[in-house]
């Protein structure tokens, strides 16, 4: 007599389990001894959202389903390392991954399976609005204000970096949350949001001189925050004076704002790429740190970040002045450095961030490669880099498109070769969501 059990494989990243997931688990599990792979938290956000629920806990939640019998980590989007792994006989899913997104993650288990003689099983998704409502109260949480202050944290304590792309608008806050590419088995997106205030005085058609005050600066901040969930790291000048530093740090960890950035610098400020080309004046050290501590004693939470922006390889003061900097800075409270340079080679940055780490080993680096753009992500987090922000990149290619429209409909007195070159009503509208 053959005792053998089939074996099933599914898997799961969801923080709420409800009626569709509990009916699909009962009818894999009468194909045979289920395994679910839950995938890792570092996965659920960059394939979906910021897990509610930490890896422990969903898993705990599934392993309390009747019907299943053990949940593994499965650390890719690609279900290939488990499936070769286990070899199931069936791999269960829902009918959604047919066609969108996931497909290509689709047609690799097909051709994996085929390897071993293994079957995939397809169930009708549950498609209900009462699903549909509970997966829009989770993001509503993650949106709230002593949530979403703490997950740039926790985003950092979980990856080895972080990336943020410059928002100034709700508009293009949303683009920001919800893109998202797959390669190589892999799902990519933003993990945070960078409020410039380059691009928020250009959307405004200022200069970049610190002319917006911060009432206005906040309410760019707001509009974001009202339609988006992920981490906001806010631009903060040179802070301005000490006295009105406090109180405008306490309003934005108040408001939910993660981070905030101001650099060591006095006097009109000028934007850094001109660099020695303008005038411009660094701060004492003195003076800086005595902001920064009273920035971090004003603070109420220990999940906002105060991050020091060192200019000194952009006014040409040398490495070592970067170094003196960066090490009291640290010592007077900021607790991340963003080290700065308008050079296209990244020699100075990486040797900063090398002497840097040899004495810190845990402060978080932050960088933005506007001019030295040729530095891939894993070979800043190879240097111990921990943030990239990508800091003004949807403000830069939106004006051209904007401009080549507007010339291209006035050369033809028409719009029909502009548009062409203009996304849909329809897929912008599918970026707006019908309720936050």
């Amino acid at each position: 007599m053959n005792d053998y059990k089939k074996t099933v494989y599914m898997c799961f990243s969801t923080d709420v389990i409800h009626g569709g997931h509990t009916s699909i688990i009962e009818k894999a599990a009468k194909l045979g001894e289920l395994t679910i792979g839950m995938l890792t938290d570092e996965v659920v956000a960059s394939y979906r959202r910021f897990p509610v629920l930490k890896y422990d806990e969903r898993v705990k939640i599934l392993q309390s389903i009747k019907g299943v019998s053990r949940v593994i980590p499965q650390r890719t989007l690609s279900y290939a390392e488990n499936l070769r792994m286990l070899k199931p006989d069936y791999v269960v899913h829902g009918d959604n991954w047919v066609t969108g997104f996931q497909k290509p993650i689709r047609d690799e288990v097909i051709e994996i399976l085929k390897e071993y003689g293994g079957q995939l099983v397809e169930f009708p998704y549950s498609h209900n609005e009462q699903y549909e409502r509970l997966e829009l109260s989770q993001r509503e949480q993650l949106s709230m204000p002593d949530v979403r202050r703490g997950r740039l944290k926790q985003l950092l304590e979980m990856k080895p970096l972080v990336t943020a792309l410059e928002a100034h608008s709700g508009i293009t806050g949303l683009i920001a949350e919800k893109t998202t590419v797959l390669k190589d088995g892999k799902t990519y997106q933003f993990d945070a949001m960078w409020c410039s205030s380059l691009c928020d005085s250009t959307a405004r058609g200022k200069p970049d001189i610190e002319l917006l005050d911060m009432s206005t600066r906040l309410r760019t901040v707001d509009e974001i925050m009202d339609v988006t969930t992920k981490p906001i790291i806010i631009d903060g000048d040179t802070g301005g004076l000490t006295e009105h530093f406090v109180y405008n740090i306490r309003t934005l960890e108040r408001m939910g704002v993660s981070a905030v950035i101001i650099e060591d610098k006095t006097g009109l400020k000028k934007n850094s790429l001109f660099g020695t080309e303008v005038e411009q004046t660094q701060d004492t050290i003195e003076n800086f740190c005595a902001k920064l501590a009273a920035g971090r004693a004003a603070l109420k939470t220990k999940d906002f970040f105060l991050i020091a922006r060192i200019e000194s390889l952009i006014l040409e003061k040398g490495m070592e002045d970067a170094l003196t900097r960066a090490f009291a800075y640290v010592n007077a409270g900021a607790n991340g450095i963003m080290i700065h340079s308008r050079k296209k080679d990244p020699a100075e940055i990486f040797e900063f961030c090398a002497k840097f780490r040899a004495k810190d080993s845990s402060t978080p680096l932050v960088v933005v490669p506007t001019s030295f753009n040729s530095v891939t992500e894993d070979e800043f987090a190879e240097r111990g880099v921990n943030i990239v922000i990508y800091a003004n990149h949807l403000t830069r290619s939106g004006f051209p498109a904007m401009k080549k429209v507007a010339e291209t409909i006035l050369k033809n007195r028409r719009a029909l070769e502009a548009d062409k070159m203009c996304m849909s009503i329809k897929e912008i509208l599918t970026l707006i969501p019908e309720e936050y």
